[in-house]
């Protein structure tokens, strides 16, 4: 297989993670924002939404889209669950990363990671991002508060999902973490899963 990734992005760390964490490996090509490999890939026809993560599969389909890719290496594996309705309340996490987490939490870090993205930095939109963002972190909370997952008593892929962008809230998007001592020991709790690598790693 073949990952096409954005080094610096959560959505294309998840993928990079739960392949670590399965064991499995994949020919990994960067393709980092506004860079002329990404460039390359979007006119080879490597990125069918313009954008990464993708992955190649062995017969050369390509598989768009985070949360998607992490649904196909996922299927039959400990972190999909077997019942259905579980397998849907881990679904609904995922959703929820896609239609409203990454809307705050990653996009705050984003306006400050990225130079060519500072410009739309205002003060008025990050204190926005701060507040919405705090709010979704909260509902994260409220659960890891009482439970260590998000869906279920055990690991699935909605925290892996959720661990891409929340574990460098604070860090890439100045959220206070110190609010959330549930999300602080879930994320220990998997950075020290066997097999497991980091952002950079």
């Amino acid at each position: 297989m073949k990952l096409y990734s954005m080094p610096s992005s959560g959505n294309s760390y998840k993928v990079r993670l739960l392949l670590a964490l399965l064991g499995r490996t994949a020919e990994i090509v960067d393709v980092e924002d506004s860079s002329p490999a990404i460039a390359k890939a979007k006119a080879e026809g490597h990125l069918p939404f313009g954008k990464a993560p993708v992955l190649e599969l062995d017969d050369g389909q390509l598989l768009p889209e985070s949360n998607a890719i992490l649904c196909w290496l996922g299927e039959g594996t400990e972190f999909v669950p077997a019942d259905p309705f579980e397998r849907a309340r881990m679904l609904s996490w995922m959703f929820w990363e896609q239609n409203q987490h990454e809307g705050t939490v990653a996009v705050r870090g984003a306006l400050q990671f990225y130079p060519p993205r500072r410009h739309l930095a205002t003060p008025e939109r990050m204190a926005d991002l701060l507040e919405r963002g705090h709010a979704h972190l909260q509902v994260m909370e409220d659960r890891l508060a009482g439970h260590d997952w998000l869906s279920g008593e055990g690991m699935t892929l909605a925290d892996i999902c959720l661990y891409g962008y929340t574990h460098t809230a604070g860090e890439r998007g100045g959220f206070d973490m110190s609010r959330f001592p549930g999300i602080n020991r879930w994320i220990q709790r998997i950075s020290a899963l066997p097999g497991y690598v980091g952002l950079d790693g």
